[in-house]
């Protein structure tokens, strides 16, 4: 039996669901060579198992786009060629970027302590936020537990449909994450922790006195015009169209619609946000290009520090502020953000420069290890074709 830890941290888990058909997002007789590369390789995803897939690329020279599978299982309607997306973790990348926006303002700085900004907050269990600063938090270097294993004590379906309308606040998931030891001592070691951008989105709220969302809003989805990407809290439903997500909680069990999400996580700054793929790679080529952030605060978010290699990640991995940069087959590597839920994947990945975004969402998740270790193989392949291809 896997553990929870292994189950609820998989980047790309998925069904076993056969002859699915694929639907080209081209309609272009004679696709271009990248064009042909992606269609094969989200076919290639969909081969091992995810329900559907959807993929943009934008360059230089154009956007490609390209799906595969069905939208749901019941109409077995095409994938939407921009459909409307959950961003999980990815919403991190959004949230580190206001940050380091108030930290070039002087409101805040990345060497302050969590006691300092949020006072008796982190305490308990032989947490201390005197230990902790701003730039471990952003950079999962703080050691702090996570709560997503207190609002999730089990993977059953039965424990998914008994808890998944109930919200927390912020200060609530904090205090579950409290009661548990830390990993490490803060900046000795890297583990991933959702506790860390709660507790960002709080020092937003505490700094600006406005909520993390305005704060996204006024400054990053505003000014780049990103109309298809919202913040809704807890609000469940996403807008059409889009494509459903389905859940195998046991290996082998039945298929769950889960694209009504479980609100227990994934319900504030570490990972509440929807948006499309064309709105989400604008924000990193963006981001990635210097549109948002100031050189000094671009270079703190690209310093990087390793990520384990027992993580889940691609080998060589290495974790910014709310950045992640992983190296590419052609040399150099790309910088992104993923994020997961019950039922979907998302990855998003820019070059360096920004001159070559990529986005691509997988619309269910398995029990199964071998199964997710499979769709982790060909999401990465994926991802590294698509930006060394169109290089």
């Amino acid at each position: 039996m896997i553990s929870r830890r292994s189950w609820l941290s998989a980047a790309v888990l998925a069904l076993t669901v056969s002859s699915l058909p694929s639907a080209a997002a081209s309609a272009a007789p004679r696709p271009s060579d990248t064009a042909w590369s992606v269609q094969r390789d989200a076919d290639a995803l969909r081969d091992t198992g995810v329900t559907g897939v959807s993929v943009r690329l934008e360059t230089p020279r154009g956007t490609v786009t390209a799906g595969s599978g069905v939208a749901d299982l019941i109409t077995r309607r095409p994938v939407p060629e921009d459909g409307h997306l959950r961003l999980g973790s990815t919403t991190k990348t959004f949230v580190a970027t206001v940050v380091l926006q108030l930290v070039g303002e002087k409101r805040l700085s990345l060497d302050q302590t969590v006691e300092e900004l949020l006072p008796g907050v982190v305490s308990g269990a032989g947490n201390d936020g005197r230990t902790i600063t701003l730039r471990d938090l952003l950079q999962h270097t703080s050691g702090l537990p996570d709560y997503i294993f207190d609002v999730f004590p089990d993977t059953t379906s039965q424990t998914y449909s008994a808890n998944r309308w109930r919200a927390y606040e912020p200060e609530e998931l904090v205090d579950l994450a409290m009661r548990h030891e830390p990993a490490f001592p803060a900046g000795t070691d890297w583990a991933y922790s959702n506790t860390n951008y709660v507790l960002a989105g709080m020092i937003i709220e505490k700094v600006t006195g406005r909520t993390w969302e305005q704060q996204v809003h006024d400054r990053i989805l505003r000014p780049l015009g990103l109309r298809q990407t919202a913040t809704p809290g807890t609000w469940p439903f996403l807008p059409h169209p889009h494509a459903a997500n389905y859940q195998q909680f046991t290996a082998n069990g039945p298929l769950v619609d889960t694209t009504i999400p479980y609100r227990p996580f994934d319900s504030g700054a570490d990972g509440s946000m929807t948006g499309t793929a064309r709105d989400l790679n604008r924000f990193f080529a963006a981001l990635a290009s210097g549109q948002l952030l100031a050189p000094t605060e671009l270079a703190a978010m690209r310093s990087t520090v390793p990520v384990p290699p027992d993580s889940g990640h691609p080998q060589g991995t290495r974790d910014g502020l709310g950045l992640f940069f992983t190296p590419l087959s052609c040399g150099g590597g790309y910088l992104g953000h993923g994020g997961s839920g019950f039922g979907y994947a998302i990855r998003a990945a820019t070059t360096t420069n920004g001159r070559r975004t990529v986005t691509v969402s997988a619309h269910s998740r398995s029990a199964d290890p071998q199964t997710a270790a499979r769709q982790e193989d060909a999401l990465r392949t994926l991802i590294d074709h698509a930006l060394c291809r169109s290089a």
